[in-house]
């Protein structure tokens, strides 16, 4: 009854550490960065560190209930604490890279509502119902908010939305084009899908590098603790040795390794944020 308890407080402080670790990690402002990986995705920031910290206790309760060692359960319960933040990036980062390549179709269907004689401001509310789906999510508020708000402020209110650069270009381009209006928005449009569509080539060529890089270093962090649950989850030499001190130290010097490779890993695999500049402030 005893060593329950003690692995359960055990694995209650492992997932408080995760949880500290991820809030320390790269200060200054850790909260700006939370707001941003919780922009654009259905998670608030509670649900977002409750599941840190549940993702990590129950991976400890895992492994901890197959090897019955406490060092070697702590130290890949921390890493798992990585994954939540990983996964609500990604899928934001879905959601943003589906608008991104929904934009130059979206900006053509705009051209070609103008062209067939409807203004700027009907094909957009035309966008909102018949445009590519990703466009559709983002402007399905437009035409209440145009009719009560103006057609700038409604743009405004779809930009914050998004939160995106490629988007907040060519939310500004739309807005000029609204308020030059006449032969030049048909220029103006054309030229913007042109672009949308060399950023959108240019993005996803980035992303398909940076791929592999990913998954290869994924890999080398997770099979060497892969193998060492595997040695220790039946009795044995290998469960006999770490669980003495000097197992435990192996696992100690090893986890604080492989969480500062990652830290590395990630710093140096991470494609720096392009700026947003037309927000009128720091987001």
């Amino acid at each position: 009854m005893i060593a329950v308890l003690a692995s359960l407080m055990t694995a209650v402080a492992v997932g408080a550490l995760g949880v500290a670790m991820l809030r320390l990690r790269g200060r200054p402002g850790m909260r700006h960065r939370t707001r941003t990986v919780v922009e654009g995705v259905d998670v608030t920031p509670t649900q977002f560190w409750a599941t840190i910290a549940g993702v990590s206790l129950a991976a400890f309760l895992l492994i901890y209930g197959l090897t019955g060692l406490v060092a070697v359960a702590a130290v890949p319960a921390v890493v798992v604490t990585t994954l939540p933040k990983a996964y609500y990036s990604r899928a934001r980062a879905k959601r943003l890279a589906a608008v991104q390549e929904a934009w130059p179709d979206g900006i053509r269907d705009i051209l070609a509502s103008i062209r067939s004689g409807a203004s700027l401001p009907v094909a957009l509310e035309q966008l909102a119902i018949h445009g590519p789906q990703p466009l559709r999510e983002a402007f399905q508020g437009f035409p209440v908010y145009a009719r009560s708000l103006g057609v700038a402020p409604a743009l405004e209110m779809v930009r914050a939305d998004l939160a995106d650069p490629t988007s907040d270009r060519i939310i500004e381009v739309l807005i000029l084009a609204h308020e030059r209006g006449g032969p030049v928005v048909g220029e103006i449009l054309s030229d913007l899908a042109d672009a949308a569509t060399r950023d959108s080539w240019a993005v996803e060529q980035v992303r398909t590098e940076a791929l592999e890089h990913k998954i290869n270093s994924r890999v080398v962090f997770v099979l060497p603790w892969l193998v060492l649950v595997a040695m220790t989850s039946r009795s044995g030499a290998f469960r006999e040795f770490y669980s003495t001190p000097a197992g435990i130290l192996v696992v100690v010097v090893g986890g604080v390794m492989s969480l500062v490779g990652i830290l590395i890993a990630s710093r140096l695999g991470a494609l720096p944020p392009e700026p947003r500049v037309f927000t009128g402030g720091d987001r």
